[in-house]
């Protein structure tokens, strides 16, 4: 499978200017000038896009999403669906990576990591945490550790839930030591090890995780937290925790743009800074008492429509947001072939039209998931 990418204008995430991109299989071969003659002499099948008026970028990285879907906080009827691989495609989004939230009882890692393994074959790029909001957390083979060198889409540990009421209330001994498991893992593995912490509106903020970086040996680039935009406060201590090395995380909502800004102009380490979309996880509403008053469903569309509203709406340069999507975590998660536009790394790539910034073609690894604005790559049951 040979595509050819022309007279696009490149943001690789930084911006390069008019280039050529050549696709080989699931990689991208040269990024440049490339002679069409040439390529066409070869007599193998070759398709060839004209980007003019387009912009080329990295697909987007979804840290966040809960594949099998999650909830479940008001009753067995409150808990959300699995994901549709078609909904991923319309968002940009090209690498998911899963989780389950606050039920680790009725869903199951094993699941997970299934959904995670038919996302792949449908044709994006998949991988998971192991564990949930509680301490101990499930895992698969009975060990964080063991499931980050054992199985090949575990690239860390998550969400596990501090700062709310819905979490197991854990000391930050047993935080530590979960992060030092998933760190020896990932060593063993070469993967990030990451603990991905899922922070509620507590008044604690990110004290536990502010505490793990100082008092215990936990390199900060292994903590990774997420919803940092609960609360003004919220987000100034993830700037705090930010400019120690650890990453933050902005689950994408209509005040995406604002809280960027905010980040950035208060002293925030922005290549500390990514954006997800808690796709298909619940939006519980609770009252001051803890009662859930109210809930609904988070999409991934989200993550793609406050990138652009960052951009349109919020004075945002596409230079400034779209590391947040892709470069920030890439290196967050160490997903060296991902994230960037780069020769030898993974072709997964969006063409937008450079006017309205809308969507209109897709590739994963390679293949055109969307072509014109229209789904060419269906899920299995779509």
């Amino acid at each position: 499978m040979i595509t050819l990418i022309k007279n696009g204008e490149m943001y690789a995430p930084n911006y390069m200017g008019r280039q050529s991109v050549l696709l080989v299989g699931e990689k991208i071969i040269k990024i440049g000038e490339v002679d069409e003659d040439k390529l066409r002499e070869l007599e193998l099948e070759i398709t060839v896009f004209n980007a003019e008026g387009s912009l080329i970028t990295p697909g987007f990285i979804d840290p966040h999403v809960h594949l099998i879907g999650g909830g479940g906080e008001g009753g067995f009827a409150t808990r959300t669906p699995e994901i549709q691989l078609s909904e991923i495609i319309k968002s940009g989004i090209t690498t998911v990576v899963g989780l389950l939230g606050t039920d680790g009882t009725t869903r199951h890692m094993t699941s997970l990591l299934a959904k995670a393994r038919g996302l792949e074959e449908e044709g994006i790029s998949s991988y998971i945490y192991t564990g949930n909001y509680h301490v101990p957390t499930p895992t698969i083979t009975s060990s964080v550790k063991d499931d980050i060198i054992l199985i090949d889409k575990v690239i860390g540990a998550g969400e596990i839930a501090i700062s709310d009421f819905r979490s197991a209330q854990p000391s930050i001994h047993e935080l530590a030591r979960l992060c030092a498991e998933a760190r020896i893992g990932g060593l063993l593995s070469n993967k990030s090890g990451v603990t991905h912490f899922h922070v509620g509106p507590g008044s604690e903020y990110l004290s536990a995780l502010h505490q793990i970086v100082e008092d215990f040996e936990v390199p900060p680039s292994t903590i990774y937290a997420t919803h940092i935009t609960r609360s003004k406060e919220l987000v100034d201590d993830a700037i705090k925790l930010s400019n120690k090395g650890a990453y933050v995380d902005i689950t994408a909502d209509r005040d995406t743009g604002k809280w960027i800004r905010y980040f950035k102009e208060n002293g925030g380490n922005m290549d500390q800074l990514t954006i997800s979309s808690d796709g298909n996880g619940s939006l519980p509403k609770f009252n001051e008492k803890g009662k859930l008053i109210g809930f609904g469903v988070a999409s991934p569309q989200t993550l793609y429509k406050q990138v652009i509203a960052a951009v349109k709406e919020y004075g945002l340069t596409l230079e400034e947001v779209l590391p947040l999507v892709t470069r920030n975590t890439t290196n967050a998660l160490r997903l060296q072939a991902k994230g960037l536009l780069k020769e030898k790394g993974d072709a997964d790539l969006l063409i937008m039209d450079k006017r309205t910034l809308e969507i209109k073609h897709v590739f994963a690894k390679g293949r055109q998931m969307m072509n014109e604005k229209n789904i060419v790559v269906q899920g299995t049951f779509e």
